[in-house]
């Protein structure tokens, strides 16, 4: 499509993103009303929210309209999935220059549709605003299925600590593109393109996790948000991690202990849970470390092999 979002219209645009989306049994009522509805089986409804800003959190020069759709649907439906639900629907806020190219903002639909299917959720609907940057606001929702939700707060001290999904490999793309570089290109692609294990939150909540959340913003950062909140101590067993040879070399590469990356490195939303010691964990679930008894304001939340870990745990938006 040629011309910009200007030339096209608000409606002229809104009309071309909803020609996009497809229906899933959960969106009983999509866009084109004054608002949707949404299949809640449970009764409860999971929500979270996230929003992605040009230049905070995605590079066009990086990463083209359609990773970052993918990327804006993946953060939220993770949440989702974290809490022990199975995502049903999101909904999109968007705001665009004028000047914008009419295809972007189309090709942004077109990954956060394709993100959803890889989910099992729906596009339900949302709004389009003019602005001087872009901005990709995303909801998303999920139905529970009868189970109580996961929380942090639910760890004890006893239980197993173990990790599905990616760690580490957003961080490194992150550090590959940032050092002008397209390759080793399926590191690169992990930050343009996350890949949560949707599945697995749904399935740990049924493994009897007492704790859950996705790691967003750094394995040390998300298990102590899991610590602080169940009052209890995490220390993590660093031979236990996966740290792959090609990562390894890209550290070498840019003077970078890839452990930095595995332990403090977000937005490869792997999911992270603790389990009564007891529990059998499938092959896919990879055992990191153990909840202890807190020791009091002094000692740290998260250790890792025992001691403090002294560098930045992880992402905070606040910080410097």
């Amino acid at each position: 499509m040629k011309g910009s979002v200007g030339e096209l219209g608000e409606f002229g645009l809104i009309r071309e993103l909803t020609s996009r989306i497809t229906g899933t049994p959960a969106v009983r009522l999509g866009p084109g009303d004054d608002a949707a509805v949404i299949a809640a089986p449970d009764r409860r409804v999971v929500a979270t929210t996230d929003i992605l800003l040009e230049g905070r959190h995605f590079r066009r020069d990086w990463s083209t309209a359609y990773d970052v759709g993918r990327k804006a649907a993946a953060q939220n439906l993770a949440d989702v999935a974290a809490m022990g639900a199975v995502p049903t629907a999101v909904l999109v806020g968007l705001v665009v220059p004028a000047e914008l190219p009419a295809t972007w903002p189309l090709e942004l639909m077109d990954g956060i549709r394709d993100e959803c299917r890889v989910a099992g959720a729906g596009v339900a609907g949302g709004d389009v605003v003019r602005g001087d940057a872009i901005t990709v606001s995303i909801t998303a929702l999920g139905d529970l299925g009868g189970r109580e939700p996961v929380t942090r707060s639910g760890a004890m001290p006893g239980d197993i600590v173990a990790v599905t999904g990616w760690l580490g490999w957003s961080a490194a793309g992150h550090a590959v593109l940032s050092r002008g570089f397209r390759s080793p290109r399926a590191f690169v692609e992990a930050h343009r393109r996350p890949e949560p294990p949707y599945a697995a939150g749904p399935a740990g909540a049924a493994l009897g996790a007492t704790a859950m959340t996705d790691v967003s913003d750094g394995l040390v950062a998300d298990l102590g948000h899991i610590a602080q909140a169940s009052n209890v101590r995490v220390d993590i067993a660093s031979a236990s991690l996966d740290v792959p040879a090609q990562m390894s070399d890209i550290g070498q590469a840019v003077g970078v202990d890839p452990l930095h990356w595995v332990l403090t490195g977000g937005e490869d939303h792997a999911i992270v849970a603790t389990f009564p010691p007891e529990t059998k964990l499938p092959a896919r679930w990879r055992r990191i470390g153990e909840v202890l008894p807190a020791r009091g304001r002094t000692t740290p939340p998260v250790t890792v092999d025992g001691a403090a870990w002294d560098k930045a745990g992880g992402w905070d938006h606040f910080g410097s």
